[in-house]
């Protein structure tokens, strides 16, 4: 069933915080994700992993940290075909803002990307992301 409010919007990825980035990484490519791309070194590792549909995990590296007071999950990113658009609708809706339509290249690797995204709060405090890939630079 299409949305009607938000044309083009679909799930496209769920971040995660994680202790153990390698170990992480590493289950979850035992469960036959694969990386699409990652980027950043050490500590500041993120990884983005393809589940098999296209749908994406986000992993994030985030040691000795204590999520209790955060959460593993650091945000809903929902791939979306205008991103000011959803951005206005769900501001609308009651969301309030975080970050407002940015345009991001991605040094990343083996894909480099470039991404156009926004954050907005849900009812409950929740980070939902709209995003659209803009280029797919191989």
């Amino acid at each position: 069933m299409a949305n009607e409010i938000i044309k083009g919007m679909g799930f496209h990825h769920m971040a995660l915080y994680v202790s153990d980035f390698d170990k992480s990484l590493a289950f979850y490519q035992k469960l036959g994700m694969k990386v699409y791309t990652a980027w950043g070194q050490g500590d500041s590792r993120i990884a983005l992993l393809d589940t098999g549909d296209g749908t994406m995990l986000e992993v994030f590296a985030k040691p000795g940290q204590d999520f209790a007071s955060e959460g593993r999950w650091q945000h809903l990113a929902l791939h979306v075909e205008n991103v000011e658009d959803a951005l206005q609708k769900a501001l609308a809706a009651g969301a309030a803002p975080r970050m407002p339509v940015t345009v991001m290249d991605l040094d990343a690797h083996p894909r480099k990307i470039t991404i156009q995204i926004a954050f907005v709060y849900g009812p409950d405090g929740e980070v939902v992301e709209f995003i659209k890939q803009l280029v797919k630079k191989l």
